[in-house]
């Protein structure tokens, strides 16, 4: 099993980032290098509770399909999402979220397990675990710029 975990902190409330962290439309847009899309499930706006997406993207020159089903989910604390379909054994990603004198502290702990034994081992050692965690910095990075631009206005 791999872990990634990252920390990130955000300079706007709480809520905002809670919200923006499972808004659809904001995960299409900050992943569009990846030609991400919301195809089944909950396409646009707000994800919760019980509820699922299907996304499509383009990974390591493919178009792969994984659909998430968030089964915990509290408001603006915590939720889950897990792979229900897709090319991973298991998939569990788990966001945090922590406000600290106006400060929101954005912990994603990913895990996962890659198919095919020792070849999927090889795989996620030598590209899967940096592709991922890239993945994942560039849409906190986006999500940090958006949400503290969305604090300044209000």
């Amino acid at each position: 099993m791999t872990t990634i975990k990252l920390v990130t902190e955000i300079n706007a409330p709480i809520n905002l980032v809670f919200d923006l962290s499972r808004d659809i439309d904001f995960h299409m847009e900050s992943a569009s290098h990846t030609k991400e899309k919301a195809i089944r499930g909950v396409t646009h706006g707000l994800i919760g509770h019980d509820e699922t997406v299907t996304w499509r993207g383009k990974h390591f020159g493919i178009f792969l399909q994984h659909t998430s089903k968030i089964i915990t989910f509290e408001r603006p604390h915590k939720f889950t999402d897990v792979m229900i379909k897709g090319h991973f054994k298991y998939f569990c990603h788990e966001h945090f979220f922590e406000e600290r004198e106006g400060i929101t502290i954005m912990t994603d702990v990913l895990k996962y397990k890659t198919p095919f034994g020792l070849f999927g081992n090889l795989f996620d050692s030598f590209l899967l675990k940096s592709h991922l965690t890239k993945f994942l910095k560039q849409r906190n990075r986006s999500l940090k710029i958006s949400a503290e631009k969305n604090a300044l206005c209000k």
